[in-house]
């Protein structure tokens, strides 16, 4: 069994979930539990294709860290 981190991200429709060691494996569903469900199922399917062609699935390599960014307000000329 392999483990990998799952991002999700509120969206208009619902949310959109992603694999973050495999960004090819994306889906969307109309409630969280959804997406849950839809993005557990395409990396499923994604595992088999992958082991049937003889292709090792990726491996979790994630780094996360926080990355702070300046919120300065912006003039505008005008």
């Amino acid at each position: 069994m392999a483990t990998y981190t799952a991002c999700y991200t509120k969206i208009e429709a619902g949310y959109m979930g992603q694999l973050l060691e495999w960004p090819e494996v994306i889906t969307e569903g109309s409630t969280l539990e959804e997406c849950r469900a839809m993005l557990l199922d395409a990396a499923q399917e994604m595992t088999r294709a992958y082991l049937e062609t003889g292709q090792v699935p990726p491996q979790a390599q994630v780094l996360f860290e926080p990355l702070p960014v300046a919120m300065e307000k912006v003039s505008h000329v005008g």
